[in-house]
């Protein structure tokens, strides 16, 4: 997330018949690959390399670099080298880009975090004309964005001045084409989805096959706060990093990413050998949804349990370390046995209730004590499908504006969403009374409650506090907050 600055250092040593091409500074492959990149763009220059060693050291030395936007910095510094650019005009820039053979600027990836490096310590940046908007979501205006290397070359001569890269307009996601008046009946499970949605809160949905769990869970982001700057530049800046920025738009909607239960633990969490961030990071102020939660790895599932405390997520490989944010809202969905008709007698099968303990204890205790609302979606009888115009389903606007009025009272009071409050924070905005503390006392001892599980329902008390403008909690609040948490593991009455 944090740009590194590497100086790139060329030398021209005499000495020699035939010119020799160097790549030093813990450069891979990809890197020592630009050599032949730029050997063919000189030619298309009309220039040839002096008959002299050519040492291009990338300093510090002792820090690994990968990939190909090394090019253009790597091929500028030849040029000064050659007297065909000034040295000391180029000392006021950072330079990113992969060169093509014929001298065209060819985009990279992570040109947004460059800019916001180069905005915050007063250097301009030279990167790809198909990244100059992306520059400019930095707030930078010290921009050149050349297609080419000679357009490059004529601006520093005067000859061609390179104009400063457009503002593209932003694109909105296609979040606004769904809306939650779509989804009719599951009154109780849009009640939690709305209570989720205030507070940041994790959330789990059962229910047999169709009863709406995929759509309701669509469409949450519907029902969000808008992002902050700050989280379209942070998000924004995952994206750029992953090479999945579109080169039209910042993120400006918040991710909804939903990851098949074939995804593999790297693809989750992130990894590879250039330690890429991975889906829980691309959920970054967003959600992250897991549908047919039983049937991931179970190995792949533990991998959540400590970026949804933290906030983020440390990748240590053996030639890299990388920390990306993961603040993301989780979302799961799961039917309640492997035929999903658990509780239906005409359309369960023979070895229910049994099959459906296994299949529900794929899924590990210490993860599902950190969801923090579980709720079970019931079927939607034939009743409660209205489809005409006269049907009084609530919009996910109007949803959404009780939504926005409860995280400004959480934003005004503590910084922060509910679901992040933790130690004294928690103690001073979620005081009990006597009377609730002594009830929430006796449930969590009925039911089993861990520590952690006891300050989540503090917490879903107080986003149910904030949902109707109260300043204290109150019994109501404690008891449906109690009404999300399991008994035990056992759903449909599986104990």
């Amino acid at each position: 997330m944090d740009a590194t600055r590497i100086d790139v250092q060329v030398q021209l040593s005499p000495g020699l018949a035939k010119p020799e091409f160097n790549i030093i500074g813990l450069a891979d492959r990809a890197v020592k690959e630009s050599a032949e990149r730029i050997r063919n763009v000189l030619a298309a220059l009309n220039l040839s390399m002096p008959p002299k060693r050519l040492t291009v050291n990338l300093s510090p030395a002792d820090v690994e670099k990968s990939g190909s936007h090394f090019d253009l910095p790597i091929l500028c510094g030849i040029l000064c080298a050659l007297g065909v650019l000034p040295e000391d005009a180029l000392d006021k820039y950072i330079i990113i880009g992969e060169v093509g053979l014929n001298g065209a600027i060819l985009k990279t990836n992570g040109v947004l975090p460059a800019s916001v490096w180069a905005n915050e310590h007063g250097m301009g940046i030279i990167c790809p004309g198909p990244a100059g908007a992306e520059a400019r979501w930095a707030g930078h205006t010290n921009i050149l964005a050349p297609f080419h290397v000679l357009e490059l070359i004529n601006h520093f001569k005067g000859t061609q001045i390179l104009p400063l890269p457009p503002v593209e307009n932003t694109v909105a996601g296609a979040t606004q084409k769904i809306d939650m008046a779509e989804v009719h009946g599951q009154a109780a499970a849009k009640r939690a989805l709305e209570i989720a949605a205030a507070g940041g809160h994790a959330m789990l949905m059962v229910g047999p096959p169709g009863s709406g769990k995929t759509m309701l869970a669509s469409r949450l982001p519907t029902i969000l706060p808008e992002m902050t700057p700050a989280e379209i530049l942070e998000t924004s800046i995952v994206y750029s990093i992953a090479g999945q920025l579109n080169g039209q738009s910042l993120i400006t909607t918040r991710p909804f990413r939903s990851v098949h239960h074939t995804s593999s633990a790297v693809s989750l969490a992130g990894g590879g050998a250039d330690a890429r961030p991975g889906e829980i990071s691309l959920a970054h102020n967003g959600v992250l949804f897991l549908d047919e939660l039983p049937e991931f790895n179970r190995a792949t599932l533990e991998i959540l349990r400590q970026p949804m405390e933290a906030g983020k997520i440390m990748i240590a490989r053996a030639r890299r370390t990388a920390t990306y944010p993961a603040r993301f809202q989780l979302i799961a969905a799961m039917n309640p046995c492997p035929c999903g008709h658990l509780g239906n007698a005409a359309l369960s099968c023979s070895r229910a209730p049994r099959c459906a303990e296994a299949y529900q204890n794929k899924i590990s205790g210490p993860l599902l004590d950190r969801i923090d609302l579980h709720v079970d979606v019931d079927p939607v009888n034939p009743w409660e499908m209205k489809f005409d115009d006269n049907a009084t389903t609530e919009t996910s606007a109007q949803i959404r504006a009780r939504v926005v009025a409860a995280r400004n009272r959480q934003l005004a009071r503590q910084g922060v969403a509910n679901a992040q409050l933790d130690g004294a924070e928690l103690d001073a905005v979620a005081q009990l009374s006597d009377e609730l503390t002594k009830f929430l006392n006796a449930a969590a001892e009925k039911m089993g409650m861990s520590a952690r599980g006891y300050n989540r329902i503090r917490r879903i008390a107080r986003t149910i506090a904030d949902l109707r403008g109260a300043e204290n909690i109150d019994m109501p609040d404690l008891a449906e907050a109690l009404s999300y948490r399991p008994i035990n593991r056992g759903k449909y009455g599986v104990k």
